[in-house]
C-alpha cells in the first residue's frame, strides 16, 4: 500500500509539481531553511515554489526586479553553485536592499537554464543564519538544477506534440479544421483551447470545425472541457461546428450531446462543409494518346 502511494505522488503532471517534489529531496539532505525555485524574464524574479522550514523567509508567489535579487547573482556567476556564507559582510550582497533581511545568513543559488542556454531561473537556499555547505551538498544543488532543465524540456515537448496531435487546418479564408486525434484527457483539452484560441487571435475566423471522429476516449471531464472550448467560440464571434461524434460518447458522457443543443452537428467534414456552402467536386480527366 505504501508502494502505491509512492508511486502517485511521484506521478508529476506539470512543471510545478515536479519543482516542488525537488525542493522536498532537496530538504532531506540539506538543513537551509529556506529553499526555492525563482522563474526570470530578465526583468522581474518571481518565486514560483518555495519550501520554508523554522522561518518563512521565503514567499511562494512573490515577485521583486530580477537586479535586486540575490537570484541575479547566481545567474551572472554561471552554472556553478555560487555560495555567499553571509549576505550582510559579502561585497556582492552587503549594499543589497534585501540583505537587510537575512542578517549574518548564507546563500546559495545555481542557474536553472533551457537545453539552449536560455535561463529560465534558479534554484536557491537561503538562511538568516550561518550555514555551511558541504562540496556534496553543492553538487545536489548543481544536479538538481540539471533535473529541472531535463523537466522543463520534457514539458516544452510534451506542449508541441500535444499541439501537432490538434492541428489547426485552414479550408479557406475564415473557416479551419480542427482534427482531434487520440486520447484526449483533461491537460491535452486544455492545451487544445489554448491553442485554438492564440490561433483565433492572431487569423480571422468565421466558422471552426471541431472533428472527434478519431477520439478514442472520452470522459465528462474530457466532455466539459470541450463544451468549453465550444462556448468560448461563440463568445469571440466564431461559429463552432462538430462532426464525428461517436456513439460511444452519446453513452460514455449521456449530457454531451445534449449541452450541444443549437450547435451545428453533422456525421463527417464532408456534410459540415456542404452546410457552409462548400461543394466538392471530383474532377476526372481522360487522357489519350497522342500518336
Amino acid at each position: 500500500m505504501k508502494v502505491e502511494n509512492t508511486q502517485k505522488e511521484r506521478n508529476f503532471s506539470n512543471f510545478d509539481e515536479a519543482a516542488a517534489y525537488i525542493l522536498q529531496l532537496l530538504s532531506k539532505q540539506i538543513g537551509i531553511n529556506s529553499l526555492f525555485i525563482a522563474k526570470n524574464d530578465g526583468i522581474t524574479n518571481h518565486i514560483i515554489k518555495a519550501l520554508n522550514s523554522d522561518k518563512a523567509l521565503i514567499e511562494e508567489g512573490s515577485s521583486m526586479p530580477l537586479p535586486h535579487s540575490f537570484c541575479s547573482l547566481s545567474i551572472n556567476h554561471g552554472p556553478k553553485a555560487l555560495v555567499i556564507e553571509d549576505v550582510s559582510e559579502n561585497e556582492l550582497t552587503r549594499s543589497m536592499g534585501i540583505a537587510a533581511n537575512y542578517g549574518q545568513g548564507t546563500f546559495v543559488g545555481v542557474p536553472v537554464y533551457y537545453n539552449d542556454g536560455t535561463v529560465y531561473g534558479t534554484i536557491c537556499g537561503l538562511d538568516d543564519q550561518y550555514y555551511k555547505l558541504s562540496e556534496e551538498q553543492l553538487y545536489t544543488f548543481e544536479m538538481m538544477s540539471t533535473l529541472l532543465t531535463y523537466v522543463l524540456e520534457l514539458e516544452k515537448a510534451n506542449h508541441q506534440i500535444q499541439t501537432l496531435t490538434a492541428p489547426i487546418v485552414p479550408v479557406t479564408k475564415g473557416v479551419a479544421i480542427v482534427p482531434v486525434i487520440g486520447e484526449i484527457t483533461a491537460p491535452r483539452a486544455q492545451v487544445i483551447i489554448e491553442h485554438v484560441l492564440e490561433k483565433c487571435s492572431h487569423e480571422p475566423m468565421d466558422y471552426l470545425i471541431i472533428d472527434v471522429s478519431g477520439v478514442l476516449q472520452i470522459n465528462t471531464v474530457v466532455g466539459e472541457y470541450l463544451l468549453k472550448l465550444v462556448n468560448i467560440l461563440k463568445i469571440i464571434g466564431v461559429t463552432p461546428v462538430i462532426t464525428g461524434i461517436q456513439p460511444f460518447m452519446a453513452i460514455k458522457v449521456p449530457h454531451f450531446a445534449a449541452a450541444l443543443k443549437g450547435v451545428l452537428i453533422e456525421a463527417n467534414l464532408e456534410s459540415a462543409l456542404k452546410q457552409l456552402g462548400f461543394v466538392l467536386i471530383k474532377e476526372c480527366k481522360e487522357k489519350s494518346d497522342l500518336r
